[in-house]
């Protein structure tokens, strides 16, 4: 069982930055992938990034690529999420994820979810 608490969120201005973190607790953080998913009003919840277990190989959405960064301290059970040049269409509840399975994209693919953090990003 894996436990996931996400915090960072906020309220910024466009083109602001924020740095969500995870911070996992149970068995074997290490070895799980991490992803972050995010779900605005009255959409599906979209992958954002995904991160492997050694934080060799990360993933991306389009949306994102250029822009947010993700990375993994093992030894701190804390996975981050560098969020730059944001927009307005950023704005969503964002959500931790882990997965046993190398680098999904999949949602359905994660088995262990944090609550969320609210990112509101103004215009």
């Amino acid at each position: 069982q894996v436990q996931l608490v996400e915090s960072g969120g906020g309220l910024v201005q466009a083109g602001g930055s924020l740095r969500l973190s995870c911070a996992a607790s149970g068995r074997a953080f290490s070895s799980y992938t991490m992803g972050w998913f995010r779900q605005a009003p009255g959409k599906e919840r979209d992958f954002v990034a995904s991160i492997t277990w050694s934080g060799g190989r990360q993933y991306y959405a389009d949306s994102v690529k250029g822009r947010f960064t993700i990375s993994r301290d093992n030894a701190k059970n804390t996975v981050y999420l560098q969020m730059n040049s944001l927009k307005a269409e950023d704005t969503a509840v964002y959500y931790c994820a882990a997965s046993d399975l190398v680098g999904t994209m999949t949602s359905s693919q994660y088995n262990y979810w944090g609550q969320g953090t609210q990112v509101t990003v103004s215009s």
